[in-house]
């Protein structure tokens, strides 16, 4: 699966488990490449589920 986050000029990458992350030369996140996405995901729901019984937290943006 590939996320395009911007759409500046992909200049390196770095591998960050099962994400590879490609940034521009100034360091700014360009692409998410989530390897086995089917995985991922299963396992991101499994967590959140998981999570449901757990306290509220609440995010800023």
């Amino acid at each position: 699966m590939l996320l395009e986050v911007a759409p500046d000029r992909i200049d390196f990458a770095e591998e960050m488990g099962p994400i590879i992350v490609h940034f521009s030369e100034g360091r700014k996140p360009v692409l998410l490449e989530i390897m086995d996405a089917s995985e991922f995901i299963a396992s991101a729901t499994r967590s959140t589920i998981k999570a449901r019984d757990a306290e509220p937290v609440e995010l800023n943006y």
